[in-house]
């Protein structure tokens, strides 16, 4: 029997609920802002808060949800991506490439 399998198992499992938590939050930004950059101007050009609501809802929801799929499907499929520090190259460049990605996979949604 190997000795600290134990730790290697626990330490897996710390990895997997940081990047889960990583994901949620993530998602939760994208959803919180994306609605808020559509619904504010909206708001603001004389639309009322359950108008500006429903046409936040109805142009955002499929374009972020897309987007968000594709950006955390490609970070999680690079190696390291998820667990990378902050200032890191590792960092900063999957989080590039998976935007771009992202954005490419959006822009045909977008266009409609």
């Amino acid at each position: 029997m190997r000795s600290g399998g134990g730790a290697r198992h626990a330490d897996r499992d710390l990895v997997w609920a940081s990047t889960g938590a990583t994901v949620v939050l993530s998602i939760t930004l994208a959803f919180v802002f994306g609605y808020s950059f559509t619904f504010t101007p909206l708001l603001r050009a004389g639309f009322g808060t359950l108008q500006a609501g429903r046409l936040a809802l109805a142009a955002d929801t499929a374009s972020i949800t897309l987007m968000e799929t594709v950006d955390d499907g490609v970070m999680l499929l690079m190696p390291g991506a998820m667990q990378a520090p902050f200032p890191s190259r590792l960092f900063w460049g999957s989080l590039a490439v998976s935007l771009v990605i992202a954005g490419l996979a959006t822009y045909p949604l977008n266009r409609c």
